[in-house]
């Protein structure tokens, strides 16, 4: 167990540094953003609504209550594009004061979540993982963008809870238009390559589909998709159903970036590993850039945050099981 702890662990640093390299993506890529501050000077003024800062009291201006030395990250962190300068020294994690999960600490001040609960992890290396995105900061500004794992830990603890159902709902809705579903109708000036490929990588996603839920998949060559088996529909939204919320987090966030549900899911029965899984989702788009080129500031970009998307939740999932 600790060596795969230690192995999750490794692959934090490269996920930050892909995060830092997709700056120049669109706003919507970059909604992770928040803005926090502490005042240098005296007496702290409230949060201010316009524009989400966070001011927290020094040390010597602390009460007695354990509100007063923590920090919440504000709404705007997880649906924002805000960045605000680095108002902390050193990053830790330390065990929770119920003695029920870790918490991670800037300097003195306890890490909260939006809606202000603690953001109490039941994993020590989860804890590690997420102080070292907010180590990683710089001085000049927080860029909430490089720090995956913090946003998918909040979207499990927040939200996750209050729209389990319709999360589930949402990803069997697309699940008969999965991207392992669809097939090339043969070669054409466009298409060249691309069946021979998807035969060759992706049928044995499909049988491994057929022997791990008891249904054979359909494949459809329609742009608009096809209908699977209703026993193999219920099958999987059982499976989904069984998730906590951590995992229901991770295979929500990989479904949405690969446009499959079955590639997450292969990832979280361990089926699947993350090169594999991005190779699958790209696998057109690759034939497509060898043929004819990569565009540089387009395939690049989207590549990186793919990546980033994948192996972030893919990472969640492993160091949310450890202790």
């Amino acid at each position: 167990m600790a060596s795969q702890g230690s192995r999750l662990l490794r692959l934090v640093k490269p996920l930050i540094s892909l995060g830092r390299s997709s700056s120049s993506a669109p706003p919507a890529q970059r909604c992770l953003a928040t803005a926090v501050a502490a005042d240098p000077n005296g007496d702290a003024p409230a949060p201010s609504a316009e524009d989400g800062t966070i001011y927290v009291k020094r040390p010597g201006q602390m009460t007695s209550t354990r509100d007063q030395t923590s920090v919440s990250m504000p709404m705007s962190f997880m649906t924002g594009s805000i960045v605000g300068k680095r108002f902390y020294e050193e990053v830790t994690t330390r065990m929770a004061d119920d003695g029920n999960g870790w918490t991670v600490m800037l300097d003195y001040r306890t890490l909260k979540t939006p809606s202000k609960r603690p953001l109490k992890l039941r994993s020590m290396a989860l804890a590690k993982a997420i102080a070292a995105e907010w180590d990683y900061q710089q001085t000049d500004g927080i860029r909430p963008f490089t720090m995956p794992l913090m946003k998918l830990t909040c979207t499990a603890l927040e939200r996750v809870p209050l729209t389990r159902a319709k999360i589930i709902e949402n990803l069997l809705k697309k699940f008969h238009q999965d991207l392992v579903f669809c097939r090339s109708p043969g070669d054409n000036d466009l298409t060249i390559g691309v069946l021979k490929k998807q035969e060759e990588k992706i049928d044995p996603i499909l049988d491994w589909v057929h022997s791990e839920f008891g249904f054979k998949p359909l494949v459809y060559s329609s742009f608009f998709g096809g209908k699977q088996d209703d026993g193999l529909t219920n099958v999987i939204e059982n499976v989904l159903k069984e998730t906590d919320d951590f995992e229901l987090a991770a295979i929500d966030a990989m479904a949405a970036a690969a446009h499959s549900l079955v590639i997450p899911l292969g990832i979280f029965r361990g089926r699947i590993g993350i090169e594999e899984a991005i190779e699958l989702i790209r696998l057109e788009e690759d034939l497509q850039v060898d043929r004819w080129g990569l565009v540089e500031g387009g395939h690049d970009v989207d590549i990186a945050e793919l990546k980033v998307q994948v192996s972030s939740a893919a990472v969640l999932l492993g160091l949310s099981k450890l202790t």
